[in-house]
């Protein structure tokens, strides 16, 4: 069913968010019972659970967002390292007991859960409805446990399953542990990789009808789509998008970032990228806007965060301040600093020289130093999660694009991100021998610490090295990984495996 009153609804979901989740009342690990489910109202607060769910630290304001970048090329750790994700950096320590991995797959499983529980009693409160309008926010609260329960089994995939070479390779391949229904009778079995994306795939279509746009929906009357912190039609197109391009469905991934795109090719434009030159106040730009205050342009899902309930901090680990000095754990890697040339201004946006405790004068991640208004309270390098961007929308396009021969679509798209970053010029052409090398420097420069770099070099068939730079740990900055490493792969959580009943094989990394 059509969503008739979206703006509406989203104002109802608003004033919701401003008081506790709907879980907060119940012990940690309870639900409330059946008879706890019976009005629209109630499915609203399960809803709200949901979004509440993603703000956990181990997720998008943490271990998710943080860990595949960690592990890889991008940050070196420091003099003064307190071995935070210090299993995670140095690579070969990485164990199937190790407690950042298992916070991330069972928070994930948690958010599941929480779609599961809606989606499994949501038929009752249909059963006892006559009024139109709430069965439209029935279906809006379906799709919108559809949407999540997808985009935490996407991310399951990603990192527990290997990369999705072809139709008939993920056949044969393992993805993960599939439960539809909240108290599952189900084996606990992984399903295909092949079977796993298919899954996704299906929560995506349903998600997909459920949230999609009345036709004369118009953002000057109904509310912009973007900087949202709730799901729409949109979301459902921008993770498709990410989804087809792990998946090497080309066609598909240039389909559903253009629909996102919306450049004249995709219908209407709903999001726009943040000008690095254009100005929102007499000492900021857009893009630098967007990541001091959150709020911006090209956003097209953010986790929620406000000053009573937040989640975790993405800058602790780059700054460790402590109202007198900065004491990082991990600082750029000097080959990331040195892909910014002098007219990309993402380099002044992203890095900004200091002196750490330890005497180190290096450029730290400035992006995470934290939104201003929680600086205000003495909270730093907190920020909310910005999950889906226009940036990322233009990079798998592009790729796309170069995967299908398309080089000069592929360069208009590097192009146009470009000359959003750059102070002048910007524009870039590929070809059959650099797109790959130019893709890539683009990634790493657009979406340096967002989560990224792990699952990339992963389905490039693509290792990496560190050498030593200044004041980085002796263990873990001389590293040569080949390509497929099996650590690309996590480990899955011992305890899955050893749990009674269990039927969950290991991946090569379990060890």
């Amino acid at each position: 069913m059509i969503i008739r009153k979206f703006k509406l609804y989203m104002v109802l979901a608003a004033a919701s968010l401003a008081f506790s989740s709907c879980l907060d009342k119940y012990p940690e690990n309870a639900i409330p019972s059946d008879e706890a489910v019976n009005t629209v109202d109630d499915v609203n607060q399960l809803v709200i659970g949901i979004y509440d769910s993603f703000t956990s630290s181990a997720l998008y304001s943490g271990n998710l967002t943080l860990l595949p970048d960690i592990q890889t090329d991008l940050v070196y750790g420091v003099n003064g390292n307190t071995n935070v994700y210090g299993e995670i950096w140095r690579w070969n320590d990485i164990l199937s007991t190790n407690t950042d991995i298992e916070s991330v797959y069972g928070a994930l499983y948690a958010v599941i859960g929480r779609c599961n529980f809606l989606l499994d009693h949501v038929e009752k409160v249909r059963a006892g409805v006559t009024d139109n309008d709430d069965l439209d926010r029935l279906d809006q609260y379906c799709g919108e446990a559809y949407f999540a329960r997808a985009l935490a089994y996407s991310e399951l995939v990603k990192l527990f399953c290997k990369a999705y070479e072809s139709d008939e390779d993920a056949a044969g391949q393992l993805g993960v542990v599939l439960n539809e229904h909240y108290d599952s009778q189900e084996p606990m079995v992984r399903a295909t990789l092949k079977d796993s994306y298919q899954f996704i795939l299906n929560d995506l279509d349903r998600a997909e009808e459920l949230l999609q746009l009345e036709e004369d929906f118009d953002p000057s009357v109904d509310g912009a789509l973007f900087d949202t912190v709730y799901f729409n039609e949109y979301t459902v197109y921008a993770l498709r998008a990410r989804i087809a391009l792990y998946m090497k469905k080309w066609d598909e991934a240039v389909d559903y970032a253009t629909r996102v795109i919306g450049d004249g090719r995709g219908g209407s434009q709903n999001y726009f990228l943040s000008s690095c030159t254009e100005a929102i106040s007499s000492t900021q730009s857009y893009f630098d806007y967007m990541w001091t205050n959150d709020h911006g342009t090209e956003v097209i899902w953010k986790v929620s965060f406000t000053l009573n309930s937040y989640g975790g901090s993405l800058g602790t680990v780059f700054f460790n301040y402590d109202q007198t000095s900065v004491r990082p754990d991990y600082v750029p890697a000097q080959w990331v600093l040195g892909l910014y040339d002098a007219n990309d201004l993402r380099a002044s946006s992203y890095f900004a020289y200091y002196t750490t405790a330890y005497g180190l004068y290096w450029p730290l991640l400035q992006k995470y130093w934290g939104n201003t208004e929680f600086q205000s309270y003495n909270i730093y390098g907190l920020c909310m999660p910005k999950v889906f961007r226009l940036a990322e929308q233009y990079l798998i396009r592009a790729e796309a694009y170069a995967e299908q021969g398309n080089y000069a679509e592929a360069s208009n798209d590097l192009s146009t991100l470009r000359r959003a970053r750059y102070q002048t010029g910007g524009a870039v052409s590929v070809n059959a021998d650099n797109w790959l090398e130019i893709v890539e420097q683009e990634r790493v420069k657009e979406l340096y610490m967002e989560g990224f770099r792990l699952q990339d070099l992963k389905r490039w068939h693509k290792g990496f090295e560190r050498e030593p730079q200044d004041q980085s740990l002796e263990n873990g900055s001389s590293l040569k990984v080949e390509a497929d490493d099996p650590m690309f792969v996590w480990p899955i959580p011992q305890h899955e495996i050893e749990a009674p009943g269990s039927q969950i094989e290991p991946n090569e990394s379990n060890r």
